[in-house]
């Protein structure tokens, strides 16, 4: 052993590693097991790491200082990547309203803070470190610090007090949001309600077949048709006299045509009265073959957009329905399908349903790319690239009204706008910001369970012997009243003037919270998956309100 002990007095550095190695190691062990259905998950290790902290551990602090800030910086600028090319989508239509109330969350959440601060004896800081525990936030916890550090340069016991309040009120933080969600649903929900599945959601894509006996249409192209419409569909195939095939703009409907349209299911009734009759039939669940018709060869295939040349490029520039006489009736983007438009800009990774002949496909393949092996290769110039200019981004000094020195977005608000710019944005500059899932996760995961690892440790100092006296026991009382009252208040909001349904309200809560584990335990009690759409729909814009106005906050009323 005296060869372990030599390295580790020579390279202090290798201790720390090692250290947060095994606190990580242990942590993600621990954080797999559930008690009534909840899992802590990642979060475990940041438990883990307080323990460990108790006992004073000598280890570098430039080394944890900077494995905390890189794991940071990486879980949030691969976040605001993963989330890019869908932030901006969101906030249009009935997302609007969801992020609207998710934003009411966290402004209640903020306004509170300041309440409590004033009628305690509480310091701003410290009561920041108990919303973002309270809120199950950790990185907004970071940009808080990293904004104190602006503030109060070289205090770093208001720094650590703030991760020891996040500490002690983090366990409420998930366990009040799922009694807040019991609490909705026993009082405000009819009973029964939730114990069948719900019917298809209106926004989801609905393939179905239509027979025009309207005669005011009969005689005019699709084009001239889809001028007319305020609704967007796509007419994937036309069955006439017993033949299919695959229409162009300029193709003309005639009286008696069946036709497969691929549209939003909302629009269906729409599209009925405009066409004359829907048939009933509804193509979602399976792949259309219309080869027992006819021998007309028409075959499906998802093509996949590898070819960095395409990346960028609006799909009506391409002209692939006029110049090879296909049809493409889905663009699906991360899970989610899109409706195909001229307008559409397509990016690396998107999974293109092309329906036509099989020769005429296998060409548009070779224009897409279609080649799975590409996809398996990371792009790091992006990730590399979008963290330095995210740092830059951060550092730069904002002016900003009112107070005496500019404001910074820091090492957490940089990275995640820089990302979520790149993944919306950077298929338009032809910049490939496309990652596997399992590889943005694997970077998501890796940074924030360093970050975690980091921060337990700076907290563990003090952690005990802070939670069993009566600041302690106050902390938490006033953490889980800013876990509860701001999700109560915008739930009634939300169900009663809004009319919202219970499952995509709180979905929302659960977003605007930053709480998967109260969102795995809404998923265990409604047989459908709105509540998961709603998470995703107002996660993206809750996760940067939050680090931003976190350090907003600090910066106007500290």
């Amino acid at each position: 052993m005296d060869w372990f002990i030599k390295a580790i007095v020579e390279s202090p550095s290798i201790l720390s590693i090692i250290i947060i190695s095994i606190i990580s190691a242990i942590g993600l062990q621990l954080g797999k097991l559930k008690l009534f259905n909840i899992s802590l998950g990642v979060t475990f290790v940041f438990f883990i790491g307080i323990v460990c902290g108790h006992f004073t551990l000598d280890l570098n602090k430039d080394m944890l200082n900077f494995a905390q800030n890189f794991g940071l910086i990486l879980f949030v600028y691969a976040l605001g990547l993963q989330v890019g090319p869908g932030f901006f989508s969101s906030l249009k239509k009935g997302g609007l309203r969801l992020n609207m109330l998710a934003l009411a969350v966290i402004v209640l959440g903020l306004l509170f803070t300041i309440i409590f601060s004033y009628a305690s004896n509480i310091s701003l800081p410290n009561m920041v470190g108990i919303l973002c525990g309270a809120a199950t936030n950790t990185p907004a916890l970071g940009a808080a610090q990293q904004a104190m550090k602006q503030i109060a340069a070289g205090d770093t016991k208001v720094v650590a007090d703030m991760a020891l309040a996040t500490a002690v009120t983090y366990p409420l933080g998930v366990v009040g949001v799922i009694l807040a969600i019991i609490f909705l649903r026993k009082f405000f929900v009819p009973k029964g309600e939730y114990d069948k599945p719900h019917e298809r959601r209106d926004n989801e894509t609905y393939v179905g077949e239509f027979h025009i006996t309207n005669p005011a249409i009969e005689g005019k192209s699709i084009r001239d048709i889809m001028k007319l419409s305020p609704k967007r569909f796509v007419i994937s195939r036309i069955w006439r006299e017993g033949k299919v095939t695959i229409p162009t703009s300029e193709s003309i409907l005639q009286h008696d045509d069946h036709l497969l349209i691929i549209s939003i299911k909302s629009d269906v009734e729409h599209i009925k009265i405009l066409f004359g009759e829907q048939e009933n039939v509804d193509w979602n669940k399976e792949d259309i073959d219309w080869n027992h018709i006819d021998n007309s060869q028409l075959v499906s295939r998802r093509i996949i957009v590898t070819r960095s040349k395409v990346n960028g490029v609006k799909l009506g520039t391409l002209r692939l329905r006029n110049i090879y006489g296909i049809n493409i009736t889905r663009v699906n983007r991360a899970g989610i399908d899109l409706l195909p438009s001229p307008n559409l800009s397509l990016q690396i990774g998107d999974r293109i349903t092309v329906v036509g002949e099989k020769a005429s496909i296998d060409n548009v393949a070779k224009i897409l790319g279609d080649e799975v092996k590409r996809l398996n290769n990371p792009n790091l110039i992006a990730i590399f690239l979008g963290i330095a200019l995210g740092l830059i981004l951060g550092a730069l000094p904002i002016p900003f009204p009112g107070i005496s020195f500019p404001m910074k977005l820091g090492i957490a608000g940089g990275p995640i706008i820089v990302g979520i710019l790149m993944g919306a944005f950077g298929p338009r500059f032809h910049i490939t910001t496309y990652t596997t899932q399992s590889a943005n996760l694997l970077m998501r995961q890796f940074g924030l369970t360093v970050y975690l690892a980091c921060l337990g440790i700076s907290a563990g100092e003090h952690f005990f012997d802070t939670v069993f006296q009566t600041e302690g026991l106050i902390w938490i009382s006033f953490g889980f009243i800013l876990t509860v009252l701001p999700v109560i208040i915008v739930a009634l909001i939300a169900m009663k003037i809004y009319k919202l349904n219970y499952a995509k309200s709180v979905g929302m809560l659960c977003g605007s919270m930053a709480n998967p584990m109260a969102l795995n335990y809404v998923n265990t009690t409604i047989e459908d998956d709105e509540p998961s759409v709603a998470y995703a729909t107002v996660y993206p814009v809750s996760m940067f309100a939050r680090i931003i106005l976190t350090q907003l906050l600090l910066i106007l009323f500290y």
